[in-house]
């Protein structure tokens, strides 16, 4: 349904819940299959918004938002979220990772490998149906470069970050010109980058530089599909997508759009959820 102003109107979750220190918001679609969106290094939802009602209601849609704490590890992301998914009773699903959120996407299959070393408890329920990369990687192919932004947001002043933000909110009409809701929620945007939003933000940086996921990537046998915008200066999709194709056993098809960046499924949402229904075959 569309609002007066050609947007869609916003859908409210069926369920909000804390668990394991995610927030998990669930549009709940009766009889239809889950697609679990793991959002990227900002950490929320608030950049998924025209993706979410360009797929709703062919799927049930979960998305999160990660703690702002400063000392998980990529194992306690993982674990968070299968948690999440256990207390939700979501054991067949498909997972949409964005960018950072790749890395928890790799490290969670580790998790529900019989192979990974762990109990067959928690993680031994879950049975993923498939991996969709949006701007994602395994290992960042510039580990130096999520070290020297890391340093980068330690060394910035706050006055400064707010004047980048406002920066952004001023661009955010024409980045985001092909998802009008997702404008919508700049100021959300804004406002969740707090002090202790940026302190999470570098540490999660850190683990991209150190993360290293190759190994899980070359056992995965399930389907694995990948999103990227052409304009992407933060994860170089003509390195990443070669190395699955050469590597990775369930790597299966791309898409790319040339007018999208890093944000591929803000700034290119319909088309985004086009392929990711086709996909996971709900057209």
């Amino acid at each position: 349904m569309l609002d007066p102003q050609g947007t869609r109107q916003s859908v409210q979750p069926s369920t909000v819940r804390q668990v394991s220190g995610l927030v998990v918001r669930h549009y709940h679609s009766e009889g239809r299959p889950v697609l679990v969106y793991l959002p990227g290094i900002h950490g929320d939802w608030t950049l998924v918004t025209s993706f979410r009602l360009a797929v709703w209601p062919a799927v049930s849609f979960v998305e999160l938002a990660y703690p702002e704490i400063a000392d998980w590890q990529m194992a306690d992301y993982a674990t968070a979220v299968a948690e999440a998914l256990e207390r939700m009773a979501i054991e067949k699903f498909w997972v949409l990772a964005e960018s950072f959120g790749s890395l928890v996407a790799w490290a969670l299959l580790e998790q529900c490998s019989p192979d990974a070393g762990v109990s067959r408890g928690r993680a031994g329920l879950l049975n993923p149906d498939g991996l969709i990369l949006a701007g994602g990687f395994v290992r960042h192919p510039w580990p130096w470069g999520a070290l020297g932004l890391a340093a980068l947001g330690r060394r910035m002043p706050q006055p400064v970050h707010h004047h980048l933000l406002r920066g952004y909110a001023r661009i955010a009409g024409w980045r985001h010109r092909h998802a009008p809701e997702t404008i919508a929620t700049v100021e959300e945007f804004i406002a969740r980058r707090t002090p202790e939003n940026r302190r999470a933000i570098q540490a999660r940086l850190r683990l991209v530089a150190r993360a290293d996921y190759r190994r899980v990537a070359a056992q995965t046998q399930l389907p694995v599909y990948a999103l990227a915008g052409a304009l992407d200066p933060l994860v170089p999709w003509w390195l990443v997508w070669p190395w699955l194709r050469s590597h990775c056993p369930g790597f299966r098809e791309t898409r790319l759009w040339w007018w999208a960046d890093h944000n591929v499924l803000g700034t290119a949402p319909r088309q985004a959820a086009a392929a990711v229904l086709g996909w996971m075959n709900v057209l």
